[in-house]
């Protein structure tokens, strides 16, 4: 049974792999120290009946009423007094980033990335640095646009402290407040590099070649339109939920159209999706689909199959690439070994793969590099020697379909592949829906494995759009990190597409164009942690709005 989990943690790439690891497996608090990793001497120190496991099981916004109590009735003297000041600053800090419902010993692995990234944040504020450069990679990353505001109020104390701060964003509350923009493009992949625009906002808004100006003034919104109607359409009915701060939620997610599921950080929006939803339907094996989750699911034989796409790696093998994952690559290699050269020699298709012997680098063995083992530190990668980083044979490059080598197929993008064998279905109509999707600036030989989360979730989303599985339900957790407001309605046009197909799609996301878009709204809070858990509001976009204590219908 061991070896069996033991395999199974080799597949956790896989959602069913992490899931039936999760249904099977549990953590339980140690007997001795009740959880808190605390010796019995550790454990009996208090202070006003407080003790350190006490403290640690507290919200940070707790504890810090509890220090400013202390601090008022100056309780310790001076010693603890200037304690005291240092808790308190940390404490301020971490709740300026929004991050006041965590608990002290809460496992950082637990953390969401956007949540790891604002303890980083307020660190750096509370260590007082001066002169220091500070980069961030999309830091409002699962932020409601609620929360933003926080975020940028952070920045500029940053900032205001004498440092310097460097943003890469696409969220516009974000570059709007920005004291220098610096616009790269115009397009991605080969077709970007340059910079478009640079200088204040006002002056990139003002560039009519910058797209990034283009979503500044407006251009990239979603435009009006009519939520499909879901109020006589089958539902996944979930009640009684009772995981981390649901607190015994019952609600119902229309089928056949875009619900998204909306909230503060820390409303309760992962633990819906990854703790009840997708543990209930996607052990499709089990007779009772909610067996192992604290809560009752209903409806679930009206789904046929259930995609769930996360940003984990499409695949993490150096040799798996988009004219792989495709099966596009299969016709290109048949398309080779159909050239009367090829047929001369005597070879097959699998002489044009660089994953079995034959045609490919004896040397790499189809790799194109060679890895150098640097004991202690990270492995080297240089090209290989013997075939200069091409990955095959010499003689195999001779052989030229349409004038292009293997090697030249592979360097194609996607875009230009569509183009270059626009009458081979097999090949453009496999690599179609990539593009439809915005990846058409990836080559075919681009190894997965370097693709960002978001790009992992649209070439998922480019999949289904190949599969065109009717009434599958496709459950998505903010698609568009990453994303400039431009690919975003392109984003939109996908999951419609599907959904006219018959199938549903599910989205955890807090970008407002999608919100507006979706045809029904779930929305949690009223705040993160312990506040959060509850319904807030449902239904279209526009009854949303209207609900007086939803701060994601304030925003619409």
């Amino acid at each position: 049974m061991r070896a069996f989990f033991d395999w199974l943690k080799g597949r956790r790439y896989k959602v069913q792999a992490r899931v039936l690891i999760a249904r099977h497996r549990r953590f339980d608090p140690c007997v001795d120290c009740e959880g808190t990793r605390l010796s019995e001497d550790a454990r009996a120190v208090s202070i006003e009946s407080k003790t350190i496991a006490d403290l640690a099981r507290s919200t940070l916004a707790d504890l810090l009423v509890w220090a400013e109590d202390l601090s008022r009735r100056e309780v310790g003297g001076d010693a603890a007094s200037r304690l005291l000041e240092l808790i308190r600053t940390k404490l301020r800090t971490i709740h300026a980033v929004g991050l006041g419902y965590l608990t002290l010993d809460r496992m950082v692995r637990t953390l969401s990335g956007g949540e790891a990234q604002r303890i980083q944040l307020a660190t750096a504020l509370g260590g007082s640095l001066t002169a220091s450069l500070y980069v961030l990679d999309e830091p409002s990353i699962g932020l409601h646009a609620a929360d933003l505001e926080r975020l940028l109020r952070v920045l500029e104390a940053i900032r205001d402290q004498g440092n310097t701060v460097v943003v890469v964003e696409h969220a516009l509350p974000v570059i709007e407040a920005a004291d220098h923009v610096i616009d790269l493009g115009p397009g991605a992949g080969r077709w970007g590099g340059e910079i478009i625009a640079a200088g204040s906002v006002a002056e990139v808004r003002a560039n009519a070649d910058s797209k990034t100006g283009a979503a500044l003034r407006g251009e990239f919104g979603v435009g009006e339109r009519e939520p499909r109607e879901l109020s006589r359409t089958p539902r996944l009915q979930i009640r009684d939920a009772r995981v981390n701060n649901l607190r015994g939620l019952s609600v119902a997610i229309p089928l056949r159209g875009l619900v998204v599921i909306t909230g503060v950080s820390g409303a309760g929006k992962s633990t819906l999706l990854h703790d009840v939803l997708v543990p209930g339907l996607v052990p499709r094996a089990s007779l009772d689909p909610t067996r192992g989750i604290d809560a009752r699911i209903e409806g679930a034989e009206r789904i046929g199959e259930v995609i769930v796409v996360d940003q984990s790696p499409s695949s993490r093998s150096l040799r798996s690439n988009p004219a792989t994952l495709t099966k596009a690559f299969d016709a290109i290699r048949q398309r080779f070994a159909a050239t009367r050269e090829a047929k001369a020699r005597g070879w097959s298709a699998g002489t044009f793969s660089f994953n079995v012997a034959g045609g490919r680098c004896d040397e790499c063995e189809g790799a194109g590099e060679v890895v150098i083992d640097m004991q202690f530190l990270d492995d080297l990668r240089v090209p290989c020697d013997a075939c200069g980083g091409k990955r095959y044979r010499r003689e195999v490059l001779e052989i030229r379909v349409g004038g292009r080598s293997i090697l030249d197929v592979l360097e194609l993008s996607l875009e230009e592949a569509c183009e270059v064998f626009v009458s081979d279905a097999k090949i453009a109509g496999r690599l179609a829906p990539l593009v439809r999707v915005g990846l058409g600036y990836l080559t075919l030989g681009q190894p997965l494995s370097t693709l960002s989360g978001g790009e992992h979730q649209r070439v998922r989303l480019g999949q289904a759009l190949v599969a065109g599985a009717g009434h599958a339900l496709y459950i998505f957790d903010e698609p568009t990190t990453g994303l400039h407001p431009a690919d975003i309605a392109v984003l939109l046009e996908c999951f419609n597409e599907v959904i006219d197909a018959g199938s549903s799609v599910i989205v955890v996301e807090h970008d407002l164009d999608v919100i507006r878009a979706a045809d029904w709204v779930i929305d949690l809070g009223p705040g993160g942690g312990p506040e959060g858990g509850l319904l807030i509001a449902e239904g279209p976009p526009a009854i949303v709005a209207a609900v007086s204590d939803s701060l994601t219908g304030s925003l619409l």
